[in-house]
């Protein structure tokens, strides 16, 4: 084998390990049979429908949604000034350490029929039956993704209008145009690019949920994909389904990059002059801009927690602390095995673009971006379909037993759908590198693996740990995956709290939601700190798909 090819040989091996899932999805078409054709045919009879109209309903209903609420958000903290502003501009990131489908748990223990709103509403007030709508409903689903959700859009929309925005406002004030119309003409055009990529992120991360659809009761494309693999027992059939999903998403995966790339001309920076002032609010104004700050934060965040903290205040008996230790251990362990070896891929394929940008080295950091928008539930077929064609044609090999019974399935899922989060971090830190260092090192006759280990490495210590973190707290958030590749009696904080709440025990679900939304504050009040440095370009946008939910 040449030199060049055992150069390629890690870059192969990368690309192999994020591409297969993808491939072994698209590549089940051609494993066509009966039964699969038959179990196709009847859901395309029944519940195909069902599944096609409510994903749609639930993606039009919380991408206006998550667009509305973002979008004013933002627009309320940049353009205008009122008290409380400084706090609103961070607090309003706190429902991204809240997983949606703690979220779900946390409303549904309060205001479900016998929770303890509606009990004393009725003993109140002498009533008797339901006194509010179901909260496990396609309503129910949609207020719990969009207060979980909108602050994909809140971010970029606020990092594009802090750019321009006041600047061009104040211009056209001045040139007699009344406040709606700036609002209308000049803060909405610049936002535009940025509230398209919000919402195709809160969108993707709807279709992938699992946790919400599931315990709501929802017919999505993601629960009947499950049901296909599990109930129907037919791996092709979901595989197959799980294309036309993966097809979807590969559609707001485009439409989220195209608009990502029209946000450096929708938010390129004024030059000179001093910077104009945000809008001072009174009155009437004030209380407006308040509340639509407040309340997606006590919707998102602060609600949810409170009812999860009450059963921890009501009795401390009922809660499963003699097994938490053992679960917290095992998501620790899955957290930092992942994060490591998924900071190493990153580190290497960054390492490698920035010495080598071949059109090989693009492609696989092409494909390992892509990883962290395929589904929970593809992946989890994308990954065992293999396995299975392993496992027969090879009986003695034991890739079955390696790939579910120990952690290396579960390990290999969460770095197809993670080396992109640690990915963009240790990117965002090489470009800060400037490449005149390389040219010093090599005069000095450094090169090779001893250039990254004592001139690159020292430098990306900071976005490595960052990296690390992200996908660390991403790990312990995930469901999906985790729910179906997990090792036998190795249940982590999520599956704990999925079980738990579909058993009715949402008291008991309360302690490993709460250890899950404690772990995600980390990453949220970094993310904070990053916004309010000075002067953040179109190029540094803080990245947001490593927040998502996983769930």
């Amino acid at each position: 084998m040449p030199l060049r090819r055992l150069k390629d040989l890690p870059l192969l091996l990368v690309a192999g390990l994020l591409v297969l899932p993808v491939l072994a999805i698209l590549g089940s078409w051609f494993s066509w049979n009966a039964a699969s054709g038959q179990i196709l045919r009847e859901m395309a009879s029944t519940v195909l429908p069902d599944y096609a109209l409510t994903s749609l309903l639930l993606c039009i209903s919380v991408g206006i949604g998550a667009a509305l609420v973002g979008t004013a958000a933002a627009a309320a903290v940049t353009l205008f000034d009122f008290p409380g502003r400084r706090t609103f501009e961070w607090a309003l990131l706190l429902p991204l350490a809240m997983p949606a489908y703690v979220v779900a748990y946390a409303y549904t223990d309060f205001l479900q029929f016998s929770g303890p709103f509606q009990s004393w509403i009725r003993a109140t007030l002498g009533l008797e039956g339901r006194v509010f709508p179901e909260i496990r409903s396609l309503p129910g689903a949609v207020l719990v993704f969009v207060v979980s959700l909108y602050p994909y859009v809140y971010l970029l929309v606020r990092t594009a209008l802090a750019e321009r925005a006041a600047q061009l406002m104040e211009a056209a004030r001045l040139l007699g145009a009344p406040l709606a119309g700036r609002i209308r003409r000049v803060a909405l055009p610049l936002a535009r690019p940025a509230i398209t990529a919000g919402v195709a992120l809160a969108l993707m991360e709807t279709l992938a949920d699992f946790g919400v659809a599931s315990y709501f009761g929802i017919q999505t494309f993601s629960t009947g994909i499950y049901k296909a693999w599990l109930a129907m027992d037919n791996r092709i059939a979901a595989a197959q389904l799980a294309t036309l999903l993966l097809f979807v998403v590969a559609v707001l995966l485009a439409l989220e990059t195209r608009a990502q790339k029209r946000l450096r001309f929708a938010g390129g920076r004024a030059r000179g002059g001093t910077e104009a002032q945000p809008a001072r609010l009174r009155g009437g104004a004030c209380a407006a801009a308040w509340g639509v700050c407040l309340a997606p934060v006590l919707l998102g965040f602060v609600l949810p927690l409170v009812f999860m903290l009450r059963p921890l205040a009501a009795d401390w008996s009922v809660l499963p602390w003699d097994r938490f230790v053992e679960w917290s251990f095992n998501s620790l362990r899955l957290g930092f095995i992942s994060a490591a070896l998924a900071v190493a891929i990153a580190v290497l394929l960054a390492y490698r673009l920035r010495r080598a940008p071949g059109g090989l080295t693009r492609g696989v950091v092409q494909l390992a971006g892509l990883g962290y928008a395929v589904p929970g539930a593809v992946l989890v077929v994308g990954l065992l379909l293999p396995v299975g064609w392993l496992q027969a044609a090879w009986p003695a090999s034991g890739v079955g037993y390696w790939m579910t019974a120990t952690i290396l399935g579960i390990v290999w899922a969460y770095l197809v759908r993670f080396v992109s989060v640690a990915l963009q971090s240790v990117q965002s830190g090489y470009a800060r590198i400037p490449a005149s260092l390389d040219d010093s090192a090599r005069m000095l006759g450094t090169g090779g693996a001893a250039l990254l280990a004592r001139v690159h490495w020292p430098l990306l210590k900071r976005s490595a740990a960052a990296a690390g973190l992200l996908v660390f707290v991403d790990v312990m958030k995930e469901l999906p995956a985790t729910l179906v590749l997990r090792p036998f009696n190795s249940d982590t904080l999520a599956v704990v709290a999925y079980q738990l709440a579909r058993d009715e025990r949402l008291g008991e679900a309360a302690l490993p939601s709460l250890a899950l939304v404690l772990v995600g504050l980390v990453p949220v009040i970094l993310l904070s700190r990053t916004l309010r440095a000075p002067a953040v370009q179109p190029a540094q946008v803080p990245p947001v798909a490593p927040m998502a939910q996983a769930g």
